[in-house]
């Protein structure tokens, strides 16, 4: 038996995150909506009554649940047992489940017209203006200064981001970077994180992207990074665990509209420090920037044209 063979194997209730980590949450309100049309009239009547309000099934009783559905009580034990649970306590500890994890999926959110026809007009360009405007007060420039230094002195650039909005801008950000002649590379997959912070050196820098903060796989490849010497800058949530992680913290922190069809309004914020970076570094590289942009001009307008750019007239 080797070492590791004799170590006690984790449980779901010693694993590090707890037990519910790891505990399989049923979704039994997509569960009512697939088996919706499996169902007798009767039982659909509950199942209109469940997804219409959910926070009443869950503390309705069952006289309740069946008088607003207008079935009988049998109907509703029958519903339940339809669709996969074991009854009515069953089903609605199941549903009580689903509420915690989704509440937010499940209201809709009061209506603002933009005087179009088109009620997310005003959330989403009203959003991307007040993101913007809490990123230019709440950015500190003197981190923004230490930040164009570090990446203007590092041999490489990686750039770390996880999910959907963090790994889109950790390749905005290999393209603002790359066109000032900054070797730099993005990294959207949490195992090729760690190699890559693996190979880093003490002239290397990292770059970490997240919009909580919390992403343990970003957090823990900066840790590792940081651990070969590298240098990193943190663009996050203020007052986070990425962002003490981070020698460097450029973090701006934007509440939320509560519409979850609208995409994440913080993204425009760190867009901007993104850009604020980029712009400070290529002003320190200066020269080299310029050049290394000149040539990429050049050679799209050739792409683009399928000739040589022609001369200035006198």
């Amino acid at each position: 038996m080797t070492e590791a063979d004799g170590q006690a194997q984790p449980t779901s209730d010693s694993h590090p995150y707890g037990r519910d980590h790891v505990r399989r949450i049923p979704d039994i309100i997509s569960l009512v909506k697939d088996s919706y049309a499996e169902l007798r009239p009767a039982e659909r009547r509950v199942a209109d009554v469940v997804l219409d309000d959910v926070r009443f099934a869950v503390d309705a009783s069952n006289a309740a649940l069946a008088q607003r559905a207008q079935v009988s009580e049998p109907t509703v034990t029958r519903f339940c047992r339809a669709i996969g649970c074991e009854g009515v306590r069953d089903f609605k500890l199941k549903l009580a489940q689903s509420l915690v994890v989704g509440a937010l999926y499940l209201s809709k959110p009061p209506p603002t017209s933009g005087g179009n026809g088109m009620p997310f007009w005003n959330a989403v360009f009203g959003e991307a203006r007040r993101a913007l405007q809490e990123a230019e007060r709440q950015l500190d420039p003197a981190q923004l200064v230490k930040a164009a230094e570090l990446i203007a002195k590092a041999r490489q650039v990686t750039v770390f981001g996880l999910g959907g909005s963090s790994s889109a801008l950790a390749q905005e950000t290999q393209y603002r970077l790359f066109r000032y002649g900054i070797t730099v590379s993005a990294q959207c997959d949490p195992y090729l994180m760690r190699m890559t912070a693996s190979t880093l050196k003490p002239s290397d820098l990292v770059i970490a992207i997240s919009a909580t903060g919390r992403t343990r796989e970003v957090i823990e490849a900066v840790e590792l990074a940081k651990h070969y010497r590298a240098n990193a800058i943190g663009v996050t949530a203020p007052d986070t665990d990425l962002a003490r992680a981070c020698d460097v913290r450029l973090t701006v922190a934007v509440p939320e509209y509560p519409d979850t069809l609208k995409p994440t309004a913080s993204r425009f914020a760190f867009l901007a420090a993104i850009d604020l970076m980029a712009v400070a570094a290529a002003y320190k590289l200066d020269g080299s920037a310029r050049e290394t942009v000149r040539r990429i001009k050049y050679n799209a307008q050739i792409h683009r044209t399928g000739k040589e750019m022609e001369p200035l007239g006198d």
